[in-house]
């Protein structure tokens, strides 16, 4: 009779423990509790301890930490007319709780939604070349669209990055002869402008030979130094003609003195 008499006090006591310990709520330093009562939002609470009234209240915990999303590759037309694969990484946290779970069904099923259809929008505005060369503003586009769409849904988009571009094949191939081409077109320009420069010397250098003569001999001089530093070389020496005009007067006198 007795365990029979306490059989009900027990239930109480069950009942009174599972309604306590259903009332308190914890909740962690990076979330938020957004609270509802009787189906109306009530407020978002937390970090910490904190007690809702049971059956009648409901809780919803959301993260507020910095989320990283990845964009599966896209494939889209540029806008001149190339098929490029291109995913994506999307950074993103929940700055108003209450906006992220009242607005939206699921805030992050729907960042990773318009953060694909974006991609291909901005993918098929840009160009080839921009996509290559201006990687950063088109980053920048990309965020500043998803953060604007996002915003209403207490969502802030920090950081949009394309990580890889894919091209056809045949698109590869022509850009590398494209880079070669460009290069020998460098190289061929840097010669001529080296012949160019040396054939300017050239022409200083005989300006100064001509209005100096004693010049001439010196480069003569510095010329067969130039080759006896060789090992069995022939050495072909010029000898300028105005070497030979005193011999060739002293001839001329002696002949007409035997006539």
């Amino acid at each position: 009779m007795n365990i029979f008499s306490s059989l009900p006090i027990l239930v109480l006591l069950f009942f009174l423990v599972s309604l306590f310990s259903s009332a308190i709520r914890i909740v962690q330093e990076y979330e938020r509790g957004v609270i509802f009562r009787l189906g109306r939002l009530a407020g978002a609470r937390g970090p910490g301890l904190f007690f809702i009234i049971p059956i009648i209240d409901r809780m919803v915990k959301v993260d507020l930490r910095v989320v990283t999303l990845d964009v599966p590759t896209q494939e889209a037309i540029t806008r001149d007319n190339v098929t490029v694969k291109v995913n994506a990484v999307v950074f993103f946290r929940v700055i108003d709780p209450e906006a992220a779970i009242v607005n939206v069904e699921n805030f992050k099923q729907a960042t990773w939604n318009i953060a694909q259809t974006t991609l291909r929008n901005v993918l098929g505005q840009s160009e080839l070349d921009e996509l290559l060369s201006e990687r950063e503003q088109i980053n920048r586009q990309l965020q500043q669209i998803i953060d604007e769409t996002t915003e209403p849904w207490g969502v802030k988009v920090s950081i949009v990055e394309v990580k890889d571009v894919e091209l056809p094949q045949s698109m590869q191939r022509a850009m590398a002869k494209q880079a070669e081409a460009e290069r020998e077109k460098r190289a061929k320009i840097v010669h001529a402008e080296g012949e160019y420069a040396a054939a300017a010397n050239l022409a200083k250098a005989a300006e100064l030979m001509t209005v100096t003569p004693a010049s001439i001999q010196l480069r003569y001089l510095q010329t067969l130094t130039e080759i006896s530093t060789e090992k069995n070389s022939t050495i072909i020496f010029p000898v300028p003609i105005n070497f030979f005009e005193g011999l060739m007067q002293v001839m001329d006198t002696v002949g007409k003195s035997s006539e």
